[in-house]
């Protein structure tokens, strides 16, 4: 059993080690390589990721070949295009690693038969499901209403860690910035 994901799952719901074996049987550890594609625009998307090491990104490209990062994931964080996961259709975003990567990846079809064989999961997989659309809806903000120093000091505020992590022409995509302006930001 990944001890990393059973501390991430007992964080948020108390589960015996019976239900948390049978949850741990229904992901499969995978790894990646800097730089390496998990998802690719157009794919079919089969699991959702739970991040043990790394780190990744998550990102849209427009149709004049513009990349927009929509948001980055690392340890102990769960990652996918989620709406073509959960409607079984193509991928509009694509996911990368920012850094060498192993993940547990679940199924759509194991996610099902893990709500119905440990049924405390539910409670668990909807909190992480709100708290990513609490984040969701602070980033939207941000883009909508602040400056990019505002954006920049929320981003420290919120993701100390990733700072020296993230690359910074991948930090200012993210932030909506040039590369100069971050670096501006940055020596203030």
């Amino acid at each position: 059993m990944n001890q990393i994901l059973k501390n991430h799952i007992q964080k948020t719901i108390d589960l015996s080690e019976i239900e948390m074996e049978k949850a741990y049987s229904f992901f499969s550890e995978e790894h990646f390589k800097k730089r390496e594609m998990i998802i690719n625009e157009n794919d079919q998307v089969n699991h959702v990721y739970f991040i043990v090491s790394g780190l990744l990104k998550l990102f849209y490209t427009d149709n004049e070949a513009k990349e927009h990062i929509i948001s980055f994931s690392m340890e102990d964080w769960w990652e996918s295009d989620y709406a073509a996961f959960y409607t079984q259709t193509k991928a509009t975003q694509s996911l990368q690693c920012l850094e060498d990567t192993i993940v547990l990846k679940l199924s759509l079809e194991g996610y099902y038969h893990l709500l119905n064989d440990v049924p405390k999961m539910t409670d668990f997989f909807l909190k992480k499901a709100v708290g990513g659309h609490i984040s969701s809806q602070r980033r939207i903000l941000s883009l909508m209403t602040m400056n990019a120093k505002e954006r920049y000091e929320q981003f420290i505020k919120f993701y100390p860690s990733l700072i020296q992590r993230i690359p910074k022409t991948v930090l200012a995509l993210y932030l909506g910035v040039s590369r100069e302006t971050l670096s501006r930001l940055e020596s203030k």
